[in-house]
């Protein structure tokens, strides 16, 4: 009953999101699932980690492939999610948790530039 709550709790939560918010989600996902693998590596656990670093890539092409291109900074973007993208198919391959560390870097620097666009975004004066 509970996991029942809790999952409609989150798929309301997706619902009700602004397009900002999903954005975030998606980042904190992507590290979240980075995270994960950086554990199973560790554990010699290879299909959890092969499993998890394919769920951060998935979200980094949705990333990626929802791009706003009518913004010049889009093609900054494009380029950076083309960096992490390689980077965990480059961890995945030899299953090596600094290349992996690298990619997460990436994903943290790019959800906290994504908060503070939220928070300017919210207030102009900032």
């Amino acid at each position: 009953m509970v996991s029942n709550a809790a999952k409609a709790y989150g798929a309301r939560k997706v619902e009700t999101a602004s397009p900002a918010e999903l954005t975030l989600m998606l980042y904190e996902g992507a590290i979240k699932f980075c995270n994960i693998a950086m554990g199973a590596i560790e554990n010699k656990d290879y299909e959890k980690a092969n499993r998890n670093i394919q769920k951060a890539r998935n979200i980094v092409v949705e990333l990626q492939t929802t791009l706003n291109h009518d913004y010049k900074v889009a093609e900054e973007f494009d380029v950076i999610y083309d960096y992490i993208f390689r980077t965990l198919v480059q961890a995945n391959m030899k299953k090596d948790t600094e290349i992996l560390e690298e990619a997460l870097n990436q994903l943290r620097d790019m959800r906290d530039v994504w908060k503070q666009v939220m928070r300017t975004a919210k207030d102009p004066r900032m």
